[in-house]
């Protein structure tokens, strides 16, 4: 992969997660209502989904049953894991429709000891080899940028059916490998963050006389301090985000089996807001809140900062205010505001826990990022070891960066399975 100017790292840190509109959508080309208005953030691939479960599912991981790949996903979610404990490797091929040279890699895994369960992982992003030239397409060096994220995770088991857990984070962006851009020194971006997770748990679910397992996760990911890759630059939101999830194994029999996942999420970063320049040539706020606040005002903030659709009139002016505001399209905000709100949904089915088929579609507003996407994925399972394979089918076709991402990971269970004791088994339902 070969790039000229070393401003393309933005992009290229921007492109990883994904979150850009088609080529040639318009503020007009939406729905005439909300504009186009992305919310980006630095060391996006915090973000990318590492495994291929749940990459066959949609992204609807959250909710899923307990495994090494919790760990990224809902961290809570370990306690309630069938295997004592368990490591897993993961690989993606990244952005195979732009290079070929980009992958994401993963590794984790957990232990368990009575009502608690620790974990730890590592991502590592690579973005392949990037060549930089000066503005007269003189070489100058060659640079491989890279991103790695450490985790360590703990969760405690509060009840049978409820845990929490915790993450701290260690992750190092370098993109620029220190290189000086027309006197300015750049540096690798370095962030501390945390993840806070929770977990209902019901293994007696029941609808009518079909037996089954129902859960619900809440999870807060990627609460960490603001980054720069400049002394000079400002600093940046990591991407904290908030997700709500449901899934629901229906156990047909002791051979057949189907999960159902469903799951909620949404960036806690704030909004861009929307600008113009007066008659003076002097920049004024038209809607919407600035951005530049600390981690904790801005995740608040996210919940309601939308700048919505502001009024113009036949000469493209914008309408104001008797009071100097200026005027917005009724609604506009709230809609803008649910339009930040991604959807995932998926499906596993499993046969006598050795083979599961899988299917997912994930969705994104086309004014925030327009990521849409089917998933497709098959397991294998043999005694501790496990396959897992992934395909994801991107709406837009070969236009989208995303089209036919692959994921691999392979499993291996360690230690002895959680079995239900006799007094659990004799309890009433």
């Amino acid at each position: 992969m070969k790039k000229t100017y070393l401003g393309v790292l933005a992009i290229l840190s921007t492109i990883s997660f994904g979150a850009q509109a088609q080529s040639g959508v318009t503020q007009n080309d939406l729905d005439g209502k909300l504009g186009l208005n992305t919310i980006s953030t630095a060391l996006p691939f915090m973000s990318i989904t590492p495994d291929s479960r749940a990459g066959g599912m949609g992204d609807a991981g959250t909710a899923l049953s307990g495994s090494s790949t919790s760990l990224y996903w809902n961290t809570s979610m370990l306690i309630f894991a069938e295997e004592k404990s368990e490591i897993s490797v993961s690989y993606t091929p990244w952005l195979r429709n732009l290079t070929n040279d980009m992958h994401l890699s993963y590794v984790s895994g957990y232990y368990k000891f009575g009502r608690h369960a620790v974990g730890a992982g590592l991502r590592f992003f690579s973005l392949g080899e990037i060549t930089y030239t000066d503005n007269n397409a003189q070489f100058i060096r060659t640079n491989k940028p890279s991103e790695f994220e450490l985790t360590a995770g703990y969760a405690f088991k509060l009840s049978d059916r409820l845990s929490v857990g915790i993450n701290g984070k260690f992750a190092h962006s370098n993109l620029t490998g220190g290189y000086v851009v027309e006197g300015v020194d750049t540096k690798a971006a370095i962030a501390g963050a945390a993840d806070v997770s929770f977990t209902y748990f019901n293994d007696r679910a029941k609808i009518k006389n079909l037996d089954g397992d129902y859960t619900f996760a809440f999870t807060i990911n990627n609460i960490g301090n603001k980054v720069s890759y400049s002394t000079s630059q400002a600093r940046d939101f990591i991407p904290m985000n908030l997700k709500l999830a449901n899934a629901y194994k229906m156990k047909f029999d002791k051979y057949n089996s189907l999960t159902l996942a469903l799951e909620f999420q949404r960036l806690l970063v704030p909004t861009p807001a929307i600008y113009a320049k007066d008659a003076d040539g002097n920049t004024v706020l038209i809607s919407g809140h600035s951005n530049d606040v600390g981690v904790i005002k801005g995740l608040v903030q996210s919940f309601y900062d939308a700048p919505g659709t502001p009024i113009k009139d036949n000469q493209g002016n914008y309408v104001q205010n008797s009071d100097g505001s200026y005027q917005i399209e009724k609604g506009s905000k709230f809609k803008e505001e649910l339009s930040e709100i991604n959807v995932a949904f998926g499906l596993e089915y499993w046969y006598n826990n050795l083979l599961a088929i899988r299917g997912g579609y994930f969705y994104e507003a086309p004014n925030k990022g327009n990521r849409q996407y089917f998933n497709v994925g098959v397991g294998l399972k043999y005694n501790r070891f496990g396959i897992d394979i992934s395909y994801l089918a991107a709406v837009g076709g070969r236009r989208s960066p995303l089209a036919n991402t692959l994921r691999f990971t392979l499993r291996f269970g360690l230690g002895s399975t959680n079995k239900t004791s006799k007094s659990e088994e004799a309890k009433p339902e």
